[in-house]
């Protein structure tokens, strides 16, 4: 008899109903019973599930409950992936694996470090048509957690703000939010996150209390859609009996529960990213992240003159584009012009000026377009304009249909080189790895939100670095030089608005985020008058060789330390609540000295959100400083190695 081991391949018969997990570090573990399929998991010996029963309703089955073949353990994986762009040039990826086989699909489950994923797999042909009647994914978490809650009322992920429940069970019942959804177990110490990647034609998840029970929910399937919302947005007016329809070898989403007792780790999980599709492209070259000169949010009146204004601004400032925004062109008509902007003279200058263009389209014309006479007219039209790329915006639907077109835009946009900023639509859930063209997705209450209320805020941000943020890449719109606090606050719209936090804290975005496509919100003379703000903007880059999460409470505070190049950076925020936080700088090569420039608050910030100090301290890997933070406020570092 050959002994087996772990490492190698293993089939068991299906008499044995109940199969153990681990995850490669040990602190997670998973049972999983067949017949109908459930699944428990704990983390360092806790219960954070109990007994979910995954199924998938297709056809005239119902996958999960069936009997299956066999149940097979993989062989550990370990491996890196390496990234076009973002906050690490390798992503380290290790998980154990479990496959259950049935008849016509697989269920495959992983236990990464990280966390929890698990999928169903089609294993038929191509040709034939599977009909998702619906799916039930169950999240029974223990102790009753605290939740941040992404509320919504539609389908898609940035209409309405987070809100608070001290306990799970305090959620509406019906009530229905955006993940990734955070909930802290404070009995235990620990943070879970639901989340998913991998969508591929099939509606985003969202989560609803039900019965008392918080369970996965998804738009059906449009049966007829028509405009409505702001008169040009395709709202479905009914609805199939149908999530989707999907070939017979599709593989479904990935659903994913993450859990850590320290929440820096979710500062830096790529765990959405991992299980995402490879990269579709052959050809990246040309895909340059960058920052952007933007006149819309505060409210600058477009004209050709004021464009080649802000092209002149960003030529010498090394910003790398302009964002075009509405109002440059007719809304069903994308290439009728208006007057006051001669769109063509705007890319031909930015070519001479080394400034691309990216231009602003709803989506409805877009998707009329697909299926036209000519499909993708306008595309090919804009591509051959010159511009850079396409911002599309009021997409304001997560179900099947839309997610295809997503990713549809995307590929399309690939083949013209053009790159893609997501407005108006639902959260990442990996698209960028497959075609890292798409540099940014909306889905948060961004700082143009601060035109209409007070959402937008320093605790929505310590909220959503450790939620919205995990699905990937965001358009924020930081940049702000009108800063306040609550106490003098009021938003305007139209006018010039403000923002709500400290001056140091808005630096402090730059290097926080992940927005590779970033822009700068204010005008160029609202930045001229402070050129130290105006270097920092100018120089802060947009992707990153290194990344390490240095301090973190959810809710509370974040602090990670940037290296592009030689060159590191670390940002620090905090929320509403003032904090003292100690910046240790072990990151740093030892026995190197440094140049800090440091920007942090200053101490009549609560008087005036817009002062700050800077000054410039010699630091090594042996250095500690702690900085004081306002109300709303933070910190951004600069660090140079001294020769």
């Amino acid at each position: 008899m050959i002994k087996k081991f772990v490492y190698i391949l293993l089939l068991f018969c299906v008499s044995c109903t109940r199969y153990t997990l681990t995850s490669p570090d040990g602190e997670q573990t998973l049972t999983l019973r067949t017949a109908p399929l459930s699944y428990t998991l704990s983390y360092k010996g806790e219960k954070v599930m109990l007994d979910a029963s995954p199924t998938m309703t297709i056809n005239q089955s119902v996958w999960g409950e069936e009997t299956p073949l066999s149940v097979e353990y993989c062989a550990p994986y370990q491996g890196a992936v390496t990234p076009l762009y973002g906050k690490q040039d390798t992503l380290q990826e290790s998980y154990n694996q479990l496959i259950v086989h049935y008849e016509s699909y697989d269920f495959v489950i992983r236990l990464y470090n990280e966390g929890l994923a698990y999928r169903f797999v089609g294993t038929g042909t191509q040709e034939d048509t599977l009909t998702i009647f619906s799916e039930y994914a169950p999240f029974p978490l223990t102790n009753d957690p605290k939740v941040i809650f992404g509320d919504t009322i539609t389908y898609t992920s940035w209409e309405l703000a987070n809100k608070v429940y001290d306990h799970l069970s305090m959620i509406p019942e019906g009530r229905y939010g955006q993940t990734p959804m955070p909930f802290v177990d404070a009995k235990n110490e620990r943070t879970i996150v639901i989340a998913e990647s991998d969508l591929h034609g099939y509606p985003g998840m969202f989560l609803r209390m039900e019965e008392g029970q918080l369970n996965g929910h998804w738009a059906y399937e449009p049966d007829s859609v028509a405009l409505g919302s702001w008169g040009f947005v395709l709202v479905a007016q009914t609805r199939q009996p149908y999530l989707a329809q999907l070939p017979a070898d599709h593989a479904f989403p990935w659903r994913i529960v993450m859990t850590t007792d320290d929440d820096r780790t979710l500062l830096t999980n790529e765990l959405i990213y991992l299980l995402s599709a490879p990269c579709a492209l052959d050809d990246t070259d040309w895909i340059k992240p960058g920052k952007a000169t933007w006149e819309w949010w505060h409210c600058a009146k477009p004209s050709t003159a004021l464009y080649k204004h802000y092209i002149d601004f960003a030529s010498e400032n090394g910003l790398e584009y302009l964002l075009v925004d509405a109002g440059w062109n007719e809304l069903f008509n994308p290439l009728q012009l208006r007057p006051h902007t001669d769109i063509h003279e705007v890319i031909r200058y930015g070519k001479e000026k080394n400034v691309g263009v990216f231009v602003w389209i709803a989506a409805c014309p877009f998707i009329w377009d697909r299926v036209s006479e000519t499909p993708n007219h306008f595309l090919d039209s804009i591509a051959a304009w010159g511009a850079a790329g396409v911002k599309i915006d009021f997409f304001d639907r997560d179900d099947a249909p839309m997610q295809w077109e997503y990713e549809y835009l995307a590929k399309e946009c690939a083949k013209r080189h053009l790159l893609v900023d997501l407005h108006g639509c639902s959260k990442p859930t990996g698209l960028s790895r497959m075609y890292p063209n798409v540099l940014n997705y909306e889905a948060v209450r961004g700082e143009e939100c601060c035109k209409w209320d007070t959402t937008s805020s320093p605790d929505y941000r310590a909220n959503f670095l450790f939620s919205r943020q995990l699905a990937g890449p965001l358009d924020y719109t930081p940049g702000s030089m009108q800063n306040c606090n609550p106490d003098v606050f009021q938003p305007r719209d139209p006018g010039l608005p403000s923002t709500l936090g400290t001056r140091a804290q808005e630096l402090a975005l730059y290097i926080l985020l992940d927005q590779y496509f970033a822009m700068l919100c204010d005008s160029p003379e609202a930045y001229r008058a402070d050129p130290d703000v105006l270097r920092f903007l100018g120089e802060v880059p947009v992707t990153w060789n290194e990344s390490h999460a240095l301090l973190a409470r959810m809710g509370d505070h974040a602090v990670m330390a940037k290296r592009s190049g030689e060159r590191w950076y670390v940002g620090g925020l905090c929320a509403w609540t003032p904090r003292e936080l100690t910046v240790d700088f072990s990151f740093l090569e030892p026995g190197q000295t440094y140049e800090a420039e440091c920007f942090f608050d200053h101490p009549d910030c609560d008087q005036d959100a817009r002062l700050y100090q800077r000054q410039i301290i010699t630091i090594s890997a042996d250095t500690q400083k702690t900085f004081s933070l306002a109300s709303g406020g933070g910190f951004a570092i600069v660090i140079n190695p001294i020769n």
